[in-house]
């Protein structure tokens, strides 16, 4: 059950609409204080602001609609139901790529036929059930695939919304571990191979092709390898329909990045201009799927520093966070800004920081930091844009806690997801009866 735990009103100057902000020297989410939610749920923990949240959809629903482009959210960047529900009220569609997601999806009351099956890897029983409750497209991304869907459709007897993702092989300039349309890249289909397979899936009564999808990476900045994966989407779209197939449909994929460490993000409005370039005025139903972009800088994940010690050109402080609650650092080479939840002891140059958490592995590491000043245990720090593959990707590795999600909305907060400690993991590891092989 959600734990609600309301506050006095927010003042009417209060700038609800920012993620973060002080008030008489302390940290708020909205018009609540981040030690407050310290205080009920412990460190460390994910707090949302509900309010950053619609307003972000707001602005990239706003920039791109007046182009006919619809938003899906990508379920993977932040899959608790409640987040996604937020989402849900203000018409976004999702964009999954399992059958978890697909089922978060519709518990949170988007309805089928506004999401959208992606991923390389679907199995046939995913497939299945995505047929059954009548998803609004599948993106196919081989054509071993192609053959897995319109075999269980043929079985289910319908025919089945398929959209054929591209790889247009263009490189999105980002990390090479978000890098997702060079032709090396295990997902979708080389470009140069899609009219001929097109054709011959139209064919089939079992598949009905509705269109294309391409999505070339994540946490991209520079919008020109936008331009030109779409411009040669268009390219493709018009020679198929020189062919005479139908393309209805155009899912322009995800990957608008977020600035941080004081760098400015990618413009909505230019953002939207390329979409208008390269495929507007084409009769398609195009679409958007970013998952970043509309939930990385509504979320913190606040962390308590356990020890200091001195190091070898920066000093330690470790924290009660991990690697497994927040990976990004570990696996992207990402950086998290980091703010305390109280003024720093000191304002100007002081000894580098170096946060690290109490993991044995030494890529829990989450960088050196200027300007926190100098750090005791207890001191509570907030780790920025941290809405995105944060709690989504944690673990219970080195038997760790799976660490709570707090929803914050005005001056009042809630536990989306309860702190799932040793105990219950352990629950998880009753054996079953021994079975013979033979």
């Amino acid at each position: 059950m959600s734990q609600t735990i309301a506050l006095a009103p927010a003042p009417v100057d209060d700038p609800a609409p920012d993620l973060l902000h002080r008030r008489d020297g302390a940290l708020r989410m909205e018009g609540v204080p981040l030690t407050r939610i310290a205080e009920a749920v412990g460190t460390p923990f994910y707090a949302y602001s509900a309010q950053a949240l619609r307003a972000g959809y707001t602005a990239l629903s706003g920039a791109v609609a007046p182009h006919g482009v619809d938003v899906c959210f990508a379920v993977k960047a932040n899959s608790n139901i409640h987040v996604l529900s937020e989402f849900a009220r203000l018409g976004c569609g999702m964009d999954i790529v399992s059958g978890g997601e697909m089922a978060r999806a519709l518990a949170a009351g988007v309805p089928a036929e506004r999401i959208i099956f992606s991923g390389v890897g679907k199995t046939e029983a995913e497939i299945r059930a995505a047929l059954l409750a009548g998803l609004h497209q599948i993106n196919v991304e081989s054509p071993a695939e192609l053959e897995v869907v319109a075999a269980v459709a043929r079985d289910l007897g319908q025919s089945a919304p398929v959209a054929l993702r591209v790889n247009p092989d263009v490189d999105a300039l980002t990390h090479a571990k978000i890098t997702t349309a060079r032709k090396d890249s295990k997902f979708g289909i080389a470009i140069g191979e899609i009219p001929a397979l097109y054709a011959a899936a139209a064919m089939r009564p079992e598949l009905n092709m509705v269109g294309l999808a391409v999505h070339i990476g994540s946490q991209i900045l520079d919008l020109a390898p936008f331009r030109r994966a779409w411009a040669a989407m268009a390219g493709l779209v018009r020679d198929l329909r020189a062919a005479g197939q139908q393309v209805g449909r155009l899912d322009l994929g995800g990957g608008l990045g977020v600035g941080g460490d004081g760098h400015s993000g990618p413009d909505l409005a230019e953002y939207a201009r390329i979409i208008a370039d390269t495929v507007g005025g084409m009769g398609l139903a195009l679409n958007v799927e970013p998952g970043r972009w509309l939930c990385a800088r509504a979320g913190v994940m606040v962390a308590r520093v356990i020890y200091t010690k001195p190091g070898d050109g920066a000093d330690f402080a470790i924290v009660d966070a991990a690697m497994n609650d927040l990976m990004r650092p570990a696996l992207y080479d990402a950086r998290h800004a980091v703010e305390p939840l109280a003024p720093p002891r000191q304002v100007g140059a002081t000894t580098p920081c170096r946060l690290v958490g109490p993991i044995c592995e030494s890529s829990d590491d989450f960088g050196t930091y200027q300007g926190l000043g100098p750090l005791q245990a207890g001191d509570l720090l907030a780790f920025r844009d941290a809405g995105a593959y944060g709690a989504a990707m944690s673990s219970t590795y080195n038997s760790r806690d799976l660490i709570p999600e707090v929803l914050v909305d005005g001056a009042q907060f809630r536990v989306i997801r309860r702190r799932v400690g040793i105990d219950e993991a352990l629950q998880l590891e009753q054996p079953g009866p021994w079975q013979r092989a033979g």
